[in-house]
């Protein structure tokens, strides 16, 4: 009771950034419910088949794949280029491999439902300003990589899109730092934007303002980041896939004629 206590009083009194988050997430799957309905249309069309929005294959997929994300948030390490306050860890994996198997509302929903086990199971520190970072980086990255796989399935398609959601990390991440994280962390921690550029400087000389320690450090520990888990996709996903997609290819399809 005393922490589901602890939890409202953090809400109550971060109201505006909690709200933030949800309205993102909910940002979020509106658009992969879009790509969704989008998608499945063309398959349907292609196939006589398509899957549904949350089919079971895909509930079980959720499930399995936000409970492993979950535990891959504690198995985090700094980068030696980065200041130590930034933890690298592969918990984007299971919502890429999971989006890539059952499409992008799955992988945006892992990505929702680890951010929400971490908050219900170990709170926040940071009044949800460090949530709303995990998951609008998570889902830069998952959004754009799962929806382009979403719509041609192919080996080169899904190559193309680990580099676009591994860009689009990148970018979002170092945005996300200079305009909202690093001013809401200098708010709440009363140290001044200039206490993590000097954090940032102590490890590269090149790192002398906001826009140096975005372009020098935020935005390379991103992209080590989207390679990482990239490269683990392919490496596992390959052998993953005719289990996570056993039910849909048990399904008939109708006969497509090439011209």
């Amino acid at each position: 009771m005393n922490e589901t206590q602890t939890l409202l009083d953090t809400v109550r009194n971060n109201w505006t950034t909690f709200l933030a988050l949800v309205l993102l997430i909910v940002g979020a799957i509106a658009i992969t419910i879009v790509a969704e309905k989008i998608a499945s249309k063309k398959e349907k069309e292609l196939t006589g088949h398509a899957e549904g929005l949350l089919s079971v294959r895909k509930i079980a997929i959720t499930g399995v794949f936000s409970a492993i994300a979950f535990v891959l948030m504690f198995l985090e390490f700094p980068l030696f280029f980065a200041p130590g306050f930034y933890k690298f860890d592969f918990s984007d994996i299971p919502a890429l491999i999971g989006g890539f198997a059952a499409g992008p509302l799955v992988g945006v929903m892992i990505e929702f439902i680890k951010v929400a086990l971490n908050i219900l199971l170990q709170g926040t520190t940071s009044g949800f300003v460090g949530e709303i970072a995990n998951f609008v980086v998570g889902a830069a990255f998952i959004l754009p990589s799962t929806i382009i796989y979403r719509f041609k399935k192919t080996r080169k398609a899904a190559l193309i899109s680990c580099f676009v959601g591994t860009a689009c990390i990148s970018l979002v991440g170092a945005l996300l730092n200079a305009f909202f994280l690093l001013p809401a962390y200098a708010i709440m921690f009363g140290s001044g934007i200039d206490a993590f550029v000097q954090m940032g400087a102590a490890i590269n000389p090149a790192i002398t303002n906001v826009t140096t320690f975005c372009l020098f450090a935020v935005a390379p520990f991103n992209l080590v980041k989207g390679l990482a888990d990239s490269a683990i996709t392919f490496l596992v996903y390959k052998q993953l896939s005719p289990i996570l997609k056993a039910d849909q290819m048990a399904v008939p399809k109708k006969k497509v004629v090439e011209a």
